[in-house]
């Protein structure tokens, strides 16, 4: 039998991060995202409700709701609000995603707990691409060199979101470029490692909340403790496994906006009289919102089955992960287009959150995995491969 009702938690959880977003975020969403700080003040209101760390096992601290369904509608929910924002919010869950899929019980008992103290607000940053090594991490260039019962870390990430500001990063580098693969390794390394500094600050077409920047390894050393999985890990697939896992999060980021934009269409056809009656009874206005409708909701069910996936343990087989992410961002993009159309030149002015929500939806066809590398995943899954 399948279920779509929402369980009483998840209900909760919905109610939560919704009254959230509409009364702490949505209001400073437009000034975060002309100024381009970080909503430190929102993200600490944000940790002190538990929203940073509600899905974090009861062991290090956390929430210990281990539903995905929770954390995609959460992640939706957030996004709905800005989705800058939401990234502050949630992004440092893949650095700790890093950890808790790569690194041994020692490192999990030591690094995770901090990202739990509701009084404290902590970042942190997954520091994987690099300027010419994306999609292809085997190419990764950065590398870590066994010196002094530690590794020497050289090489330039980019494009990471909380770079440089972030309490714990988590690098891949490679140990032996020969090996490919079999040599890249992770590590954690700490805010304030020697050898280790912000390089330029990026300056984005959206979400614009969240910081994103170089970081820069220069002789940096850090104690073999530090390497993920101990001794001899190898944390290509471990890295690869874990993006899988975490891309129904982005793609929940992508429907909340998707969301977002569909609802404030909807409102604005209902009002806008042409032709003496509202734009929404106009066939022309009415069939595109209702294509926008089924979009929205075909999203959030893919992403509702890859959470319920790994609530199950199932495997995700066919890509469902990339699935859904593709889906979600694809979505998020023509939504949001659709619904500048709907309002015309309105739609067009930075007066209305429209344009804010297309220039944010596009990241979504980019980061994790860019939509043809979901695709190339997809197609490889349905060819009987691994990744």
């Amino acid at each position: 039998m399948v279920d779509f009702a929402l369980t009483d938690e998840q209900v909760t959880f919905q109610r939560l991060s919704h009254d959230f977003a509409e009364k702490e975020i949505r209001p400073v969403a437009a000034q975060y995202d002309e100024s381009g700080e970080f909503p430190w003040d929102v993200v600490k209101k944000a940790a002190k409700m538990g929203l940073t760390s509600f899905y974090f096992p009861e062991k290090y601290g956390g929430g210990g709701v281990e539903d995905r369904v929770t954390e995609f509608i959460v992640s939706e929910e957030l996004a709905w609000g800005c989705a800058g924002i939401q990234t502050c919010i949630l992004g440092t869950g893949l650095a700790a995603a890093g950890i808790l899929a790569i690194g041994t019980e020692e490192q999990k008992d030591k690094w995770i707990p901090m990202f739990c103290d509701e009084n404290n607000a902590r970042l942190g940053a997954m520091c994987l691409t690099e300027p010419n090594a994306g999609s292809d991490v085997q190419s990764l260039t950065t590398t870590a060199v066994k010196k002094d019962d530690g590794y020497v870390i050289n090489g330039v990430k980019c494009f990471i979101t909380n770079g440089g500001i972030a309490d714990v990063h988590v690098v891949f580098a490679t140990t032996d470029p020969s090996l490919g693969w079999g040599g890249l390794a992770a590590f954690i390394v700490p805010k304030g490692t020697a050898g280790m500094s912000m390089g330029k600050k990026e300056h984005k077409l959206g979400v614009r909340a969240s910081h994103t920047a170089e970081v820069v390894f220069q002789d940096c050393w850090v104690p073999a403790e530090n390497r993920l999985g101990g001794e001899g890990a190898i944390a290509a697939l471990g890295a690869l496994q874990m993006l899988e896992y975490t891309r129904p999060g982005v793609g929940a980021a992508a429907l909340g906006i998707a969301r977002a934009a569909l609802e404030y269409a909807i409102e604005y056809a209902k009002t806008r009289v042409q032709f003496r009656k509202p734009i929404i009874a106009h066939e022309g206005i009415g069939f595109k919102l209702a294509d926008m409708a089924v979009a929205v909701d075909a999203a959030r069910l893919l992403i509702w089955r890859a959470g319920w996936m790994c609530n199950a343990k199932v495997p995700f087989t066919r890509g469902e992960g990339s699935m859904a992410k593709l889906f979600a961002g694809d979505t998020a993009v023509s939504v949001c287009i659709e619904a500048i159309q709907v309002l015309g030149g309105y739609g067009y002015m930075k007066e209305y959150p429209v344009e804010k929500w297309l220039r944010d939806s596009k990241i979504y066809q980019i980061w994790e995995g860019t939509a043809e590398i979901q695709r190339l995943v997809i197609a490889r899954k349905l060819g009987g491969k691994s990744f």
